[in-house]
């Protein structure tokens, strides 16, 4: 889910950036400490969009830096539990596929794939339903659904999102597709 935040924080302005706009020099400071982390309440912060306010500067003996109070924006993203994201398969494996949902990529274990024995063809980089006949593959659209929410550090590739495509209305679009005019013309 993506969200928009005011943030208040304190900014170390460095001397450097003296000549510069408070804002625009809050701003390129802002944007190097906090786009890119994971926010273990908050989640990924994407961007610092806008600073609203920069307060008056203090100088600490020692640093020739400011620091500033500041009030800004931050355009962040969390997968939250049982939430539906639709996404391109990027990567596969024996063990299951991996979905691009955003800024994070998410795991479908290969259990979790249909409602079907899969079996992985590693040749061809892919996974074959037995009885459907069903096949996905790099590049597939899916449509997926988190099941797990494992957050282990502020660093987006070391946190883990397990997705499902087992429940109806989720897998492969033309999966779903299919589903649709089975339903219709029954």
């Amino acid at each position: 889910m993506y969200k928009l935040l005011k943030v208040k924080d304190v900014v170390r302005i460095p001397p450097r950036m003296f000549t510069m706009d408070p804002k625009e020099a809050a701003k390129l400071v802002l944007r190097e400490t906090y786009e890119g982390i994971y926010d273990r309440d908050e989640g990924v912060v994407l961007a610092v969009m806008n600073v609203e306010e920069v307060g008056q500067g203090i100088v600490v003996p020692g640093d020739g830096a400011t620091y500033h109070e500041a009030v800004f924006d931050v355009l962040v993203w969390k997968p939250e539990m049982h939430e539906v994201f639709e996404g391109e398969v990027i990567d596969v494996a024996p063990y299951g596929a991996f979905i691009r949902i955003g800024p994070m990529d998410g795991l479908v274990h290969i259990s979790q794939l249909m409602d079907d024995y899969v079996v992985f063809d590693e040749k061809n980089k892919q996974f074959i339903g037995k009885e459907t006949n069903r096949v996905l593959k790099l590049g597939d659209y899916v449509r997926a659904r988190v099941i797990a929410v494992s957050v282990k550090s502020r660093v987006i590739r070391e946190n883990k999102v397990g997705l499902t495509m087992r429940q109806p209305g989720l897998g492969k679009r033309d999966w779903i597709e299919k589903e649709k005019r089975r339903e219709k013309e029954a």
